[in-house]
């Protein structure tokens, strides 16, 4: 299902969806957590960025994967295949950690809502959870340049 999109490998071509989404989720959701007037404007997108966030950096981390079962199978050096296990690991914390952020943005936009359930909780809650969103952003940012960094350089080190 990850392997090939018309011919072409998978993970080259929905790796740019993760590419996109995940680093607009967390600048939304940090926009978000901390410039409260924003709220009102910025939410739905949030909303939409928590789940296609970590959806995007799913199907980036599963076609990935089957890419590198492909490699091996057609012999390629232990130096290529090395590189790509070191870049997984960076795509498979990318992952977890959009996941986490886009949970807990979820989750701050419920309890900044204003329903009823919403305002029964204490107000600290939200101030906290927002402190997690910053840092869950800052991390899947991160990752997120990591994973990229290190899968362009397995693609074009040494091609230019």
């Amino acid at each position: 299902m990850f392997r090939e999109i018309l011919g072409l490998p998978a993970h080259a071509l929905v790796v740019h969806a993760a590419v996109v989404f995940v680093p607009l989720l967390a600048l939304f959701a940090i926009g978000y957590a901390v410039v409260p007037r924003l709220r009102g404007r910025i939410g739905w997108v949030a909303a939409v960025l928590a789940v296609l966030g970590p959806v995007t950096s799913f199907v980036a981390k599963e076609s990935g994967e089957e890419l590198k079962q492909v490699l091996i199978r057609k012999g390629y050096p232990p130096e290529i295949v090395s590189q790509v296990n070191q870049h997984q690991e960076y795509g498979d914390a990318l992952f977890w950690f959009a996941l986490g952020l886009g949970v807990a943005t979820l989750v701050l936009l419920f309890l900044t809502s204003g329903r009823a359930r919403a305002r029964r909780l204490p107000s600290w809650l939200a101030v906290v959870l927002s402190a997690v969103v910053v840092v869950l952003g800052v991390l899947t940012a991160w990752y997120a340049y990591r994973t990229g960094d290190s899968g362009a350089h397995i693609v074009w080190q040494g091609v230019l």
